[in-house]
Formats: C-alpha cells, sequence, structure tokens
C-alpha cells in the first residue's frame, strides 16, 4: 500500500469513527421546532419555547443538565444563526439546541437505530489524480452568504472569505469558499456524480489555510457527505449559487448506505 493510500485509509478510519460517535449525527433520533408557547415534545422532558432572541427550557422537574450543572431553573441560551448549537443532557441522551432562522431542539441518542447499523461510509478509490493544485482570492472583505437548505423554506447565511480558483482537463474553475476549520476554507459543491453515485443536495471539501502567495491544495479524495446524507434530522446547507462542477467528481463519498 502506498504512503498516499495509506494515509486516505487512516483519514478514512477517523473519520468513520467520529460518525460513529455515541452522541454524533448519525445519533440522531428527532427534530422539533421551538414555538413562543411553552410546551413539552414527545419523548423530550421539560417544556421548551423561543422568542425572537433566544430558545428557553423549563426543567419542570426533569433532570436536566448544562456545561456540567444542573438546570433547576429556566435556562436561556442565545446563539448564533446558522451557528454552532449547544447541548443539554438529559440522562444518557443529550438534547441539541441550534439555530436555524428559529430556534430547535434535536436529540442525539447512542441507541439510535442508525448508530447502531452504521458499517462505513462508501467511497471511491483513492487517487493522486484528485489532487489538484488551486489559487484563493480573498474578497476585499468577507462576505456574507445566503444560500438554501435541505429543508425546504429554510435558509442559512456563512461567511465567504473570498474564491478558489483551479483547472482540471485544461478548464478554468471557480468555486465560492466558506471559512473552515484552523484557518482553512470550505467548498460546498455539486458535480456530475451528484444524484447517481454521490448524495444529490451536495458534498464538503475541506481545504487547508492558504499559503502566503494564497497557494491551496484541493484533494477532492476527502470530499465527505454532510450529515443530512445519512440523516432526516439534519438542515444542512446546500452549496451558493456558481458551486457546481460541470464533470464527475469520481472521488471522495458516496451516497451512503443508510440512503442505498
Amino acid at each position: 500500500m502506498s504512503t498516499f493510500t495509506s494515509e486516505w485509509q487512516d483519514w478514512k478510519t477517523q473519520r468513520e469513527e467520529d460518525l460513529a460517535a455515541p452522541h454524533g449525527w448519525l445519533a440522531l433520533v428527532s427534530l422539533d421546532w421551538l414555538t413562543d408557547a411553552p410546551r413539552e415534545y414527545p419523548g423530550i422532558p421539560g417544556r421548551w419555547w423561543q422568542d425572537e432572541d433566544a430558545a428557553y427550557v423549563d426543567p419542570a422537574g426533569a433532570s436536566l443538565a448544562h456545561d456540567g450543572s444542573p438546570i433547576t431553573e429556566v435556562r436561556r441560551f442565545e446563539l448564533v444563526n446558522s451557528g454552532a448549537g449547544t447541548r443539554v443532557l438529559a440522562g444518557d441522551v443529550e438534547i441539541e439546541v441550534a439555530r436555524r432562522s428559529g430556534y430547535l431542539i434535536r436529540v442525539h441518542d447512542p441507541k439510535a437505530e442508525v448508530l447502531r447499523a452504521f458499517h462505513g461510509v462508501p467511497a471511491y478509490e483513492p487517487s493522486p489524480s484528485w489532487v489538484v493544485p488551486g489559487r484563493f482570492e480573498p474578497f476585499d472583505s468577507p462576505r456574507p452568504t445566503t444560500v438554501g437548505a435541505v429543508v425546504e423554506g429554510l435558509s442559512h447565511v456563512y461567511t465567504a472569505p473570498g474564491l478558489v480558483h483551479f483547472s482540471f482537463e485544461g478548464q478554468s474553475h471557480t468555486l465560492t469558499a466558506f471559512n473552515g476549520k484552523n484557518g482553512g476554507l470550505s467548498i460546498l459543491f455539486t458535480d456530475g456524480t451528484s444524484g447517481v453515485t454521490t448524495y444529490a443536495a451536495n458534498r464538503s471539501l475541506p481545504v487547508g489555510a492558504p499559503g502566503p502567495d494564497g497557494s491551496v491544495t484541493l484533494d477532492f479524495n476527502r470530499a465527505v457527505n454532510l450529515p443530512c446524507a445519512f440523516t432526516d434530522f439534519a438542515t444542512c446547507p446546500l452549496p451558493p449559487a456558481g458551486n457546481h462542477l460541470p464533470f464527475a467528481v469520481e472521488a471522495g463519498e458516496k451516497i451512503p448506505h443508510e440512503r442505498g
């Protein structure tokens, strides 16, 4: 096995271990949108509601905890739209609170059927031919960019710091990039395989931090599915306008077994 293939296999193994985390995306078993009226939701302890700014929970006698301490009175959660959520513990499950225009709660249960049945993610065999050099062109200032979502009527707003340019088989292509991890970028895209061998809505390509000259490396072997490819309880974004590649990216993750 080549070093390239071995490193990709190590990455894939770690990726699948992360997906199989007991309170990860595959553990989702419900999604409920909060309203302005306090109410209980089936199978979820406490009473929940929202206003224009925040979500709230009244434990109503239930044993709940947040940030390591018990919730003994009404707790307020003001979150960033389309940003990270927070978790409330209830026994062996975690209730995620997130803001996606309005507020939602969804339960991560380590006993979820999808999680128990998970046996990896199908993927194309890795190939160095899908490691492509590119160039990052920053905007004068980052641009808030609105995109659609897999949930009808929902939208997300992300910060786009710039564009990534690259060439493939003699043709030039440009993709809008969002902020990624550790100073890197994240590119949501579709291509000629979308809805055929790969998940129809999109895939996500992590890109390392650009070099001083703007150079980046696009390793399509590491294009991954978003959570919505595995569960109906995700609210994943769609790619920004123009992020469709007019060729088949036969690299990275394929349609999950769960959607086969």
